[in-house]
């Protein structure tokens, strides 16, 4: 993490962020992201970064002939293999220096294609505004639309990312997908070449941004940095309004112990956890009445960071409760929406549980431009689910787990452009079911995908 006296101007502060992803593991993203060194930073300063990607997926397709999203390559859905500009970043910030040196600002638009802007086909989309007021001790407040304080992946910057794809746990249970304001009912397999859309979410997803007010700061004791946060939310992700009349609460803390250099260069083990609770509006009533419902929406969570020399390891363990996304192609938040798996209230994911885990390392080889990355992962999805009480699938619910293997390695070109290159092995199973019955005919043959990434920050 950084310290709270960071010496470097704003304009320095970004560029070194994005200098090498091994080196910015340390980074403290509340305050990187959240401020600027008082009365030194650039009044107004530019800058942005550029994300384009191959990906193949070598999953099979079903027993008649069908594809489920995990073996198409989002966020459009329609192939196994594509080229693609996922993000196209390009955003301003800065102070009111010298009107008020101790106020400063953060704007941040999205023109790439991605989860962001293909929902609704938007060309582009803000991710970030805010405002930031430092003149309280120990206490700043951040107002407006910027990452909620939360999971590591999702909190970091995602140009210093170390991976191209997040976790199944990650993208899964915290990077939200929020309901249709109306019943929508779920979509089918689809056969290749693509005729009809896979995606049944109208809206973005959250990106793990909301819009509200947030307390913060980070307390420096010898050689540990202690960082808070308590942030009130609309609940509504990149929206800028709110659809009901309930907040969501976020809660973090990380300690971390220094050991050596400072900035986004540091080195230090950091441990953190985080809470987020709120409720979702949901109509999943099958008529033709409105009948919006809420659900409650919570997820927890807490890991570790090492980074010293040229190694990195970091873990993390998350669980959430309530509204769990159980597939784009699913807007009812249920596996199956047919009658008879709907009234035995079974794979319901508006009262779902789920749970999961990574564990992954670098190692940055001296004297090169090169870097080994190892990742493994675990998503236990519906872990509470209801079994069928009746009919062929008696006694077995929809509780699944997947599992994967990612390796991959990324080579610094330079300071502000890398390329990353991976390699996920995946195993997902809907576990009370044999190979080839029920949803794993579908599942049975997710396989490997290859990703290359190319990123340049300018």
């Amino acid at each position: 993490m950084n310290s709270i006296k960071i010496k470097i101007s704003g304009i320095a502060a970004i560029a070194m962020t994005c200098f090498v992803a091994f080196n910015c593991q340390a980074a403290n993203w509340l305050m990187l992201q959240g401020t600027e060194p008082d009365s030194a930073a650039a009044r107004a300063y530019l800058w942005g970064f550029v994300q384009v990607q191959y990906q193949n997926d070598n999953s099979d397709a079903n027993s008649t002939d069908g594809y489920i999203p995990p073996k198409l390559i989002g966020p459009n859905l329609e192939s196994q293999q594509q080229f693609n500009v996922n993000r196209a970043r390009i955003g301003v910030r800065g102070t009111g220096f010298p009107l008020d040196g101790k106020t400063n600002y953060f704007l941040l638009t999205e023109f790439g294609n991605n989860a962001i802007t293909a929902p609704g086909d938007t060309s582009a989309r803000v991710t970030d505004a805010s405002i930031t007021f430092n003149h309280i001790p120990r206490a700043r407040i951040r107002a407006g639309l910027f990452k909620t304080p939360g999971a590591e992946e999702g909190l970091q910057a995602i140009h210093v990312f170390d991976y191209v794809n997040f976790t199944t746990v990650t993208n899964q249970l915290l990077l939200e997908r929020f309901p249709n304001k109306s019943y929508t009912p779920n979509n089918d397999p689809i056969s290749l070449p693509s005729s009809s859309e896979l995606g049944g979410f109208d809206r973005s997803v959250g990106a793990f941004r909301d819009v509200g007010v947030q307390v913060f700061d980070t307390i420096v004791m010898d050689d540990w940095e202690h960082t808070y946060a308590f942030m009130l939310g609309n609940g509504n992700g990149l929206n800028f309004g709110d659809n009901d009349d309930s907040l969501d609460q976020y809660l973090y803390w990380s300690s971390e112990k220094v050991f050596a250099g400072q900035g986004p260069r540091r080195q230090g083990m950091k441990l953190f956890a985080w809470n987020q609770s709120g409720e979702r509006v949901l109509d999943n009533t099958n008529d033709a009445t409105p009948n919006p419902t809420s659900f409650d929406r919570d997820r927890s969570g807490f890991g570790f960071k090492y980074l010293k020399g040229q190694y990195r390891f970091s873990a993390e363990y998350m669980k959430g409760e309530g509204m769990i996304f159980v597939g784009p192609d699913k807007p009812t938040f249920y596996i199956n929406d047919a009658a008879g798996a709907v009234a035995q209230n079974v794979g319901n994911g508006a009262e779902g549980e789920a749970d999961g885990w990574y564990v992954e390392g670098g190692w940055y080889i001296p004297d090169t431009k090169w870097e080994i990355d190892l990742r493994y992962d675990v998503y236990n999805r519906l872990t509470n689910d209801n079994a069928f009480a009746a009919g062929p699938n008696a006694g077995k619910s929809f509780e699944m787990e997947f599992t994967t293997l990612t390796l991959g390695t990324q080579y610094h070109i330079n300071r502000k452009t890398r390329m990353n290159i991976e390699i996920a092995n995946r195993d997902y199973e809907a576990v009370d079911f044999d190979s080839g019955a029920g949803p794993n005919d579908n599942l049975d043959g997710v396989d490997q995908r290859f990703a290359i990434q190319l990123t340049h920050i300018f």
